[in-house]
């Protein structure tokens, strides 16, 4: 099991757009992937977009990132790496 926190820095946060851009990138890979807000318990399928919907990530907001599969570290870092590029906004 794999996992590293990330802060959303786009201004609409994990909705429509950016949320579809999370969705394929996870789905890339062959790992479990979950999503959750720093300090909760609660995750979410990383893969599903009613999920991932649901979670209201805003800007600013810390997320923790996990995947336990073959390919986890490269899924992880990826998904980091998709939101620190602010998912080409700005």
């Amino acid at each position: 099991m794999y996992s590293r926190k990330v802060t959303i820095q786009n201004r609409t946060g994990l909705h429509a757009r950016p949320a579809s851009d999370f969705i394929a990138c996870a789905s890339k890979f062959k790992s479990k992937i979950t999503i959750k807000r720093v300090g909760e318990e609660d995750d979410a399928n990383a893969k599903s977009i009613v999920m991932l919907l649901s979670l209201g990530l805003g800007q600013g907001t810390e997320v923790e990132i996990t995947a336990k599969g073959e390919d986890e570290v490269e899924a992880v870092d990826a998904l980091v790496a998709l939101i620190e590029t602010k998912f080409g906004e700005e």
